[in-house]
């Protein structure tokens, strides 16, 4: 806790102005892109084992994760503040509507020879590696995400980006069914397919953590304890050994207690507020684009911790929390005029 607390101060701290928000976030993006590359590189080479720990070829993409899940996390923590930058870049005008499909193709063009095809490539791979997780949850919370707060955003956003419509259909389009298909995405959609509540355990777990939860509301079992309490609650073996309750939420619940796992929830819809109202309020673009990224990572994490554990991760706890951060920067930052103006009345 205390080292989380470090980490978001030192954001707070040295993220003081939108150069070096921007230079974060293309970090997150890099370290995205790594992950996306290597992890892509194992899964479509079954005979080469992995050069950092040695682990074996699995049907599902993992990288330098231990579990698949985890990497689709962390992929789509990164396409979303890419996607959030990609649409700062684009530019704003208020006759969107009134362009001609002249002026529409030379925005196009400019798009495509201008260092933004660099990002767009960027975020390309990461969506390759994401499909190769074949992750159930971590594909279908990225896009519903994605696809909520885009509807969203054409009702919130105070100046939209000329082509924003066009960029998120084609992240549906290219993305999804275009490159989807190369890659092999009907393996994700049968995986889905087969899921039925009598193959899964997971909700047996849910139901055996409750009595848990009741018997200690306020505080909890401890920190990191689920491992050592759940057993004696399990009704029976039905999946062997559950070191975590493949659910955020019940193991918040159950390690920290009701309240503490409340007010942890309340922050984080507080954040996703705050980039619903940087959308809307807020001039600057870089701030308006991450806040949307910000806001589809919220969302995206909301509804993959309804089955899973990313947030026991260190890299995908470390992440969300840089994301949360940034969702308060972008709304609390002045914009980068009224800070050259200070800095020229300082002088």
């Amino acid at each position: 806790t205390w080292f989380m607390l470090l980490f978001c101060w030192l954001i707070f701290i040295y993220c003081n102005h939108s150069l070096r928000i921007k230079k974060l976030v293309y970090t997150v993006i890099f370290a995205g892109v790594f992950q996306a590359l290597y992890a892509s590189y194992l899964s479509l080479s079954p005979d080469i084992i992995s050069p950092l720990f040695s682990y074996k070829h699995t049907d599902r993409a993992i990288g330098t994760f231990t579990y698949s899940n985890f990497l689709a996390n962390y992929l789509a923590l990164c396409l979303c503040l890419g996607i959030g930058v990609l649409i700062s870049e684009l530019k704003r005008s208020a006759n969107d509507n009134t362009q001609s499909l002249a002026q529409t193709l030379r925005d196009w063009a400019g798009i495509l020879l201008s260092s933004k095809i660099v990002l767009r490539v960027s975020l390309i791979i990461i969506i390759v590696a994401l499909i190769l997780t074949r992750s159930r949850m971590g594909n279908s919370a990225f896009f519903i995400a994605l696809m909520v707060m885009s509807l969203l955003a054409l009702f919130i956003y105070r100046q939209k980006p000329k082509a924003f419509k066009h960029l998120i259909i084609s992240f549906f389009i290219i993305d999804l069914i275009i490159i989807g298909a190369i890659f092999d995405v009907e393996k994700v959609k049968q995986r889905i397919s087969e899921t039925s509540i009598h193959s899964e355990t997971r909700d047996e777990v849910v139901r055996d953590s409750i009595p848990l939860i009741l018997d200690k509301p306020l505080l909890g079992s401890g920190g990191g304890t689920f491992y050592t309490a759940f057993p004696a609650y399990q009704s029976e073996p039905f999946s062997g050994y559950y070191d975590n309750a493949h659910n955020d939420y019940i193991q918040f619940a159950v390690e920290l207690g009701i309240p503490a796992t409340l007010a942890l929830g309340l922050l984080i819809l507080y954040c996703l507020w705050l980039c619903i109202a940087t959308m809307r309020q807020r001039k600057t673009a870089l701030y308006q684009g991450v806040a949307f990224g910000c806001a589809v990572a919220i969302i995206t994490m909301l509804l993959h911790s309804l089955v899973d554990y990313s947030l026991q991760a260190g890299a995908n706890s470390m992440l969300f929390m840089a994301i949360l951060c940034l969702a308060i920067l972008t709304n609390k930052l002045p914009a980068p005029k009224t800070i050259k103006k200070r800095r020229n009345q300082a002088d």
